[in-house]
């Protein structure tokens, strides 16, 4: 395994920060901590950094029990949110910044840091400085700088959380094209779940300090363990089992209620044996595809997210009445949400 936390708790004071986690990350694989704000993903990343000490539990990175190691001699490259460059160096002494530290031969730095340049597709940008820079272009020196000295482990905490949406999903594929270059064993931490499935590997979903599933983003997805997951894990709907839109479908309803995704609703201009009525209250355009809110008659309302080819079809109106019924639903009890 590229990293093995065994039984891992950590408190600050009465917080509990990480509650007995226990997780394996397969060497060479890109893992996401993914949770929301106070879940435990940071605080668990910068236990396997060493940046903190467990109060209970072992880490354990390429095999050997690093639980009580420096920083230094885990062998890693950490890369932060706010990029933490040296403004006065420019790009190409930053890079080499680590590897002069480590007192490696000139020629050697040298190389490296041209290698990794065109890595992270800066060739030619080497003598500018921070400040001439876009953000993007930064946070991809800042990787450049964590992989200079070849480390066995990739930590990132929220590596894009301070950049525009649009830099933020370039640079999303650019970080999965990288990883499939140089397949260091990455984990990294973020609480944008579309940023997550879509570059991960693997999810490791957190929530108040402990882990509620860990599996490939199409696992979660369509295999929710948890409510939190389901709920966290992609939009849902979230209704009564008693709801109208559920009585004649057939299925087994275990809970007080039903956990619905926007995709997974049928919706029809004409009635048939499982449909039932609804009503079109508001209709959202959102380019590739198109939201409706509908309203039952028994007053409960949902969302449906629709192609531009459904849409279409249907020709969907505020006010108009139409018929729909459930593909895929899940139930659990309303307490454990």
């Amino acid at each position: 395994m590229g990293i093995s936390v065994d039984n891992v708790s950590k408190s600050f004071g009465d917080f509990k920060a990480v509650d007995q986690v226990s997780i394996e990350i397969k060497t060479g694989s890109l893992v996401a901590l993914l949770g929301p704000s106070g879940s435990g993903k940071s605080t668990l990343l910068r236990l396997i950094a060493g940046l903190e000490q467990p109060d209970r539990g072992r880490i354990y990175i390429i095999g050997r029990d690093t639980t009580y190691d420096s920083v230094q001699n885990r062998k890693i490259g950490f890369v932060f949110q706010h990029y933490a460059l040296f403004k006065h160096l420019t790009i190409r002494q930053n890079i080499a910044f680590g590897l002069e530290i480590a007192k490696q031969p000139k020629n050697r730095i040298k190389n490296r840091v041209e290698e990794l340049l065109e890595l992270v597709q800066m060739t030619g940008l080497g003598d500018r400085y921070p400040s001439q820079l876009s953000g993007g272009q930064r946070q991809r020196v800042a990787l450049a700088r964590a992989l200079a000295l070849e480390p066995q482990v990739l930590l990132l905490d929220e590596p894009f959380g301070a950049l525009d949406a649009k830099v933020r999903k370039d640079l999303r594929v650019w970080l999965r094209n990288l990883h499939d270059t140089v397949h260091v064993t990455t984990v990294f931490v973020t609480h944008d779940q579309e940023e997550a499935m879509e570059v991960s590997d693997e999810l490791v979903v957190m929530n108040k300090g402990r882990v509620e599933q860990v599996g490939s983003p199409a696992d979660l997805y369509d295999n929710p363990a948890t409510p939190f997951v389901m709920s966290f894990i992609g939009p849902v709907n979230v209704l009564p089992s008693t709801a109208a839109l559920f009585q004649r479908t057939g299925y087994r309803i275990d809970h007080s209620h039903v956990f619905l995704r926007p995709h997974d609703v049928i919706v029809e201009l004409t009635p048939d044996d499982a449909s039932v009525s609804a009503i079109v209250h508001r209709i959202i355009h959102l380019g590739w595809e198109i939201q409706a809110e509908l309203t039952l008659n028994d007053g409960e309302t949902f969302t449906v997210y629709l192609s531009r080819e459904q849409f279409d079809r249907l020709d969907l109106r505020p006010n108009q009445q139409v018929y729909v019924k459930p593909k895929e639903a899940k139930s659990f009890a309303v307490q454990s949400v």
